[in-house]
């Protein structure tokens, strides 16, 4: 069979496409046969310096992927499926790969790390392969083994790393991992693949060695490597040593004082002078910088400025060398930049570096960045003018409105005159600094912006003559008409003032979308999303009849859209899209009209027109359904409330379809919400379809393959069907009330070190207490006493909710509500189950003292229930 799988796998790479099928239907029938058997043949394959180098790739990546997915359900299922192997051969398996590192051909060495990394992943967490750093050690602390030998075990080193936790290996393993990597990297070691594979693997490593960081003379020891690597003379090594150095920034900011002054001189010379990938490296290090004291800003607290770790200002204290360093990147652009989204050079990297740098220190950038905008901004090279707008536009984020106001005020005649420069990198880089100064600087509703009624017209008429340009300078005069349009929502009187301009907008961004130029760009998509900004924002009392003339012309492109002819997946994915972006334009429209009763009718009167044109979309996409298109069907349930009945027949299959999405998750959860939207259009006239629903609904909680950001919504859905089929939620009840108490005991377990599950934390919490509302308002008339028996558990988790520090805002009011709607509900009842008054009492005491107006009247109102149940029980 040895010989046999060496032909399979060289078949399986045959550039005849009938052998290569034969030979992975024989792989295939021999993995189904004995895996285990399997498994050990392709170990042996890797590890034989024998056999040819193509069939020994292939072992070890077949090898690999059997081991790893990316898609959690698989993941799990390959897992199990090597932890069910029996033992003795797992030991042949891991054996075979360890020797593999010793092979003299360097795909096979290099395929035998992937494969142990993966094991590890598996077996190290559970503790069941202790005997392997001590293994891949020996390499390197034994006399004479060869630097093949001691590069593939790093290489090793650094997957496992990557692998497994901090948590999975004890101090000890650490600090004789972390001997091995800094020996390797050590300017004593002659052969450079050694020094690279030990300054990667310790890339890897950073994160396990806190202990080691806290210890100064380690730290030392570590940082002087590092630091030495960062001056080789192999490019390959410095960029690897800076990658280190970007890390450290991240993760040991508090430590770095002693060692900036060197880093600066590393940086700044790398900056200068070395190639380009070492340079990037060096720039993304101070980026790191200025993330980790943005954040640490962010979560000052003002008064006493305490927070965890130590704010050292670095960006403040290097500002004056650093800063001139950035602005001279930005004459280092790519002709080709602008067109290719790929394209990441160092004026790019610089800009970015300065607009953090802006954050960081406010006011301070501003008389370090204007005088390199204005000695540039004339020259007659391109390079340097659009070096200066750049710059110009890259600070516009952190400093005050005060600071920056003058130089804004006193450049916009000049950024609107580069829009007609004749170089296009020059018009590019300006359309962007323009839609800058329109999101950050333009704001009427708070009393401040840069554009009045006596440059608007300029402005408008520069934005429609530039939209005409190459596609990737338009795409950035989308994004400036996007937030001019931006800046007028909820303005008052001052969102008139664009009025007069919204029909010429509207027809602009018609005709950009419909541009047959914009191959390979994201135009079509940025100019609709410009116009739903445009129709969001605008003053409905005056655009009313203008967004009446322009629902008819969106309808008829989408139903243009099924006459365009299919003949690939290619012209799939585009009449997708387009479908896509024209039903994100009709649900604008949808809920803009729906805003007052006089301009609802003008949905009324298309609404049977629109919602057929929906059908239609979905039936377009067999199996998935489209998210647009449902996002839109919410608004218009929402548009025309009971009459929606009419159309659920024909609906519900596609809404079915949706709920089962569990591969495509957001649209199972935009389908999720859109049973809300439906509830509260059709109160209890949804009933004839809430068994088939609440199926679904239940089935996706079961789910273990189903994204857990649906769930929450699941929950808050629950409350909506309640609310709106009242009684009737009573057989659901025995299914709905373990779901949401066993999700409730979810929330305790959750590791809230972790921003992502304390967000999802929050969700969960947050949806369970809308859940119980909806149950409680709905029974509330009728059938409240239902909810006796767990009113227990609701209150009990209530009260594990008011003791969490810090608390979530939206959690808090969530809580308080649903407070309020038991007592509300129960009536008489509640005296029995609000037994300890005081957890309570502190909870709203705390609302009351909010500043939050709407906590406030949630707790107010929670209290003056609570109070009732109590006077009218007695």
């Amino acid at each position: 069979m040895a010989l046999e799988i060496t032909q399979f796998l060289l078949a399986a790479q045959s550039a005849d496409a009938k052998v290569r099928t034969e030979a992975e239907a024989n792989l295939s029938q021999f993995r189904e046969q004995n895996l285990p058997g399997f498994f050990l043949l392709l170990a042996v394959e890797l590890s034989n310096d024998g056999k040819p180098t193509e069939s020994r790739r292939l072992a070890g990546i077949v090898l690999k992927n059997s081991l790893d997915a990316k898609e959690t359900v698989r993941k799990q299922q390959l897992v199990q499926q090597w932890q069910v192997i029996d033992s003795s051969c797992k030991s042949q398996i891991k054996s075979l790969l360890l020797s593999c590192l010793g092979s003299s051909v360097r795909e096979a060495s290099h395929t035998a790390a992937q494969v142990i990394a993966k094991i590890a992943s598996i077996e190290v967490p559970q503790k069941q392969w202790p005997e392997l750093i001590g293994s891949l050690l020996v390499n390197m602390t034994q006399q004479g083994r060869p630097a093949s030998v001691k590069q593939a075990t790093l290489e090793t080193l650094g997957y496992v790393c990557e692998e497994i936790s901090h948590q999975d290996l004890v101090q000890d393993e650490v600090n004789s991992v972390l001997t091995a990597v800094v020996q390797g990297m050590n300017v004593e070691e002659k052969s450079l693949e050694v020094r690279l594979a030990a300054t990667r693997a310790l890339y890897n490593a950073l994160d396990f060695a806190q202990t080691n960081f806290d210890n100064e003379m380690e730290r030392n020891y570590i940082m002087k490597v590092i630091c030495e690597a960062a001056t080789a003379k192999e490019g390959q090594l410095r960029q690897a040593a800076f990658e280190c150095l970007v890390s450290i920034a991240s993760t040991y900011y508090e430590l770095l004082e002693p060692y900036m002054q060197t880093l600066f001189q590393l940086t700044a010379k790398a900056v200068k002078e070395d190639e380009e990938a070492v340079a990037l490296q060096a720039i993304e290090f101070w980026s790191s910088i200025c993330d980790e004291e943005i954040e640490l800003q962010d979560y000052e607290v003002p008064d006493s400025g305490d927070s965890s770790v130590q704010h050292s200002h670095f960006i403040e204290k290097a500002l004056e060398v650093l800063v001139p360093m950035l602005l001279e990147t930005l004459l280092k652009q790519d002709e080709e930049q602008d067109q290719d989204d790929e394209i990441w050079n160092l004026a790019m990297a610089g800009g970015t570096c300065l607009g953090l740098v802006a954050r960081t220190v406010g006011d301070a950038v501003v008389p370090l960045v204007m005088p390199f905008v204005e000695a540039n901004i004339m020259k007659p090279d391109w390079r340097s003018r659009e070096a200066a707008i750049y710059a110009f536009g890259s600070i516009l984020e952190g400093p005050s409105i005060e600071k920056l106001s003058p130089m804004v005020h006193a450049g916009l005649k000049h950024l609107l005159d580069a829009m007609k420069d004749t170089n296009e990198h020059i018009r590019d880089t300006t359309a962007w600094t323009l839609s800058r100064i329109f999101e950050l600087l333009h704001s009427p509703s708070s009393g401040f912006s840069v554009i009045s009624p006596a440059n608007l017209q300029q402005i408008v008429e520069v934005l429609l003559e530039s939209i005409k340009d190459v596609p990737h300078v338009a795409e950035k005069v989308c994004g400036a008409i996007y937030f001019l349009s931006q800046g007028y929502e909820d303005a008052g009187p001052s969102s008139s003032l664009l009025t007069p301009f919204i029909t010429q907008i509207i027809g602009s961004l018609i005709a950009t979308a419909d541009r047959t130029d914009n191959t390979g760009s994201k135009l079509r998509t940025t100019a609709y999303e410009a116009l739903n900004e445009v129709v969001r924002c605008s003053n409905l009392s005056e655009t009313s009849q203008i967004i009446n003339h322009l629902c008819p012309v969106i309808m008829e492109k989408l139903a243009q859209t099924f006459e365009l002819q299919i003949l690939s997946s290619e012209d799939r994915e585009k009449q997708g899209d387009l479908q896509a972006s024209l039903c994100g334009v009709l649900q604008v429209i949808i809920q803009k009209l729906s805003n007052t009763d006089e301009t609802k009718s003008i949905i009324l009167q298309v609404a049977d027109q629109i919602m057929m044109l929906f059908l239609k979309v979905f039936a377009c996409r067999s199996s998935t359904v489209h998210e647009e298109a449902m996002l839109a069907i919410g608004a218009l349930a929402y548009a025309t409330g009971s009459d929606f009945l009419k159309y659920m027949p024909e609906f519900y299959k596609y809404l079915e379809m949706g709920l089962q999405n569990f591969e495509e998750y957001q649209v199972c959860s935009i389908s999720v919400g859109v049973v809300g939207d439906i509830c509260r259009a059709l109160d209890d006239k949804i009933l004839p379809y809430c068994d088939g629903i609440m199926t679904l609904l239940l089935k996706d909680l079961s789910s273990s393959e189903l994204n857990r950001s649906v769930k929450p919504p699941i929950f808050s859905c629950f409350g909506d069907i309640a609310l709106a089929i009242g009684e009737h939620f009573e057989k659901y009840l025995q299914y709905a009330l373990p779901m949401m108490q066993s999700a409730a005991e979810v929330c305790a377990q959750l590791d809230n070190s972790d921003d992502e599950m304390l967000d999802y934390g929050n969700q969960l919490r947050r949806s369970i207490f809308e859940a119980y509302s909806g149950i409680l308002q709905g029974f509330k008339s009728t059938k409240a006493n239902l909810m006796l028996p767990h009113a227990p558990h609701l209150l009990h988790f209530i009260e594990v909710v008011a003791k969490d520090r810090p608390r979530d805002e939206t959690v808090t009011k969530a809580a308080v509500a649903v407070l309020g709607d038991l007592a509300d509900a129960l009536g008489s009842s509640a005296k029995t189950i609000f037994k300890d008054p005081a957890f309570f009492a502190q909870l709203l005491g705390e609302c009351l003292q909010s500043d939050d107006e709407q906590l406030k009247e949630t707790a107010t109102w929670t209290q003056g229930m609570i109070g009732r149940a109590f006077s009218v029980c007695g």
